[in-house]
């Protein structure tokens, strides 16, 4: 793509590498096969191809975001299937965060939409804050259908839906320190505890805890850590998510310099996404650069960490799994077969839905800003993954377990919980719960 930036525009390193990203584009259309708002709308301006033409616009004529570019770019998931089909190489992401960041800088939204979304970053990436706001949700939720009539709280409303009715419990795997293995050391790593993840399944970590320390890990959790910083990146709200990167750098690098770190595991594929890029969300600071650079490579999800263990091959437990692979996983990770793999080595039956590269619609806060799509992306991948037949879907992000679940009488789990339970952990809440499989009376 040609591009026409003044060499006092290109003077910034923002429209800099931009401008480098846009001229890749070839304008081939692949992306439009794999987006998922293209595929949903069927309008141009919401495939990857049109949205870099409106980016483009943008930023080479140096003017604030309007309405019509708004609109587009918040509806894009930031799913990534497009840079995974794209041949040419095309940087969406980053030229995508970059657009979002200016938006947030030059437009204006309005009054309810602004609250909204400022109400998310102030709430979301705070556990305590997050734990009371779903109190609150509980009491709250007969009033979701007359949001729901009203279009600008139509967020309110899938707010109040997505929250759980169940009690919400507090776990121990939150507090700093350290968790000594349970034989001969082997590693010693640090686990990110998220924000909120740890609110909505405090399960998945300590899964990941006992069975790590089981295979003779080690397992820190560092004191001062926090949210990675990908809900508040993906609004475009800059500084706090680079405030956020900063605090968790700095909480790693302690520990990297103490006892030493083999890993960063991460068991919410967003945040990895976003952890493994804190190199280049950090590169133009010069305190934090080469920091952010050493965590970054450090960085692992859980699933690629323990592909390194050889964990032993078990006999088959007569139980399907649908695997779901999180966008953010898939295309953002490009940790495809290890999630299935160990799966597979675990007994389980494994099988792929059709349309697995399609986003489920949840995407961070995407199901709460863009209800609509992402209540049609939620149905579309529900359907396919029933289609498999599954005793249990697994996957690797607790957004798609939020977002799938609440479609879904088929129990959900993340991949850690049901490989702990095989290799010696207690059975996931939710198999616990269900009384037995629903095909050939398979016991879960």
């Amino acid at each position: 793509m040609q591009t026409n930036f003044t060499a006092e525009q290109l003077a910034d390193p923002q429209v800099a590498e931009s401008e480098k990203i846009l001229r890749r584009c070839v304008h081939c259309g692949f992306c439009t096969a794999t987006c998922p708002t293209y595929v949903t709308l069927g309008n141009e301006l919401d495939s990857p191809r049109g949205r870099i033409y409106l980016i483009k616009d943008m930023l080479e004529n140096g003017r604030a975001a309007d309405a019509q570019v708004v609109t587009h770019i918040d509806r894009c998931l930031s799913c990534l299937a497009c840079v995974t089909t794209c041949p040419s190489g095309v940087d969406y992401m980053h030229l995508v965060d970059h657009a979002r960041v200016h938006i947030e800088k030059t437009y204006r939204r309005p009054l309810i939409d602004r609250m909204i979304r400022n109400v998310l970053a102030a709430v979301l990436p705070y556990p305590k804050r997050f734990r009371t706001a779903l109190a609150l949700a509980k009491v709250s939720r007969p009033l979701a259908p007359l949001f729901d009539r009203l279009s600008p709280l139509k967020p309110l409303a899938a707010m109040l839906k997505l929250a759980p009715t169940g009690t919400l419990r507090k776990s121990d795997a939150t507090q700093p320190g350290s968790r000594a293995p349970k034989t001969e050391r082997r590693g010693r790593v640090a686990i990110l505890s998220g924000c909120a993840q740890p609110v909505l399944d405090p399960g998945i970590n300590e899964a990941t805890i006992r069975l790590l320390t089981r295979l003779g890990v080690e397992v820190v959790v560092p004191q001062g850590e926090g949210c990675c910083g990908a809900l508040v990146h993906h609004m475009g709200k800059e500084d706090p998510a680079l405030d956020f990167a900063r605090s968790n750098v700095d909480a790693w690098t302690r520990e990297i310099e103490g006892g030493g770190l083999d890993a960063i595991i991460i068991t919410t594929s967003g945040c990895g996404t976003t952890v493994k890029d804190y190199g280049h969300m950090l590169r133009l600071d010069p305190r934090y650069a080469e920091k952010a650079a050493r965590v970054a490579s450090l960085a692992k999800d859980i699933t690629e960490y323990l592909a390194t263990l050889d964990l032993p091959t078990l006999e088959s437990r007569g139980l399907t799994v649908a695997y779901h692979s999180a966008c953010s996983m898939q295309h953002g990770q490009k940790i495809t077969m290890a999630p299935k793999n160990l799966l597979k080595n675990a007994g389980f039956v494994v099988r792929d839905p059709p349309e697995g590269h399609l986003c489920c619609g949840s995407a961070g806060t995407y199901n709460i800003m863009q209800p609509e799509i992402s209540a049609q992306l939620k149905a579309r991948k529900v359907r396919n993954l029933e289609a498999t037949r599954p005793d249990v879907i697994a996957t690797g992000n607790i957004g798609c377990m939020t977002q799938i679940g609440t479609g879904t009488a088929i129990p959900i789990v993340h991949t850690v919980e049901l490989l702990d339970w095989v290799y010696g952990g207690p059975k996931p809440s939710r198999l616990a719960l269900r009384k037995a499989g629903a095909r050939a009376g398979v016991s879960l």
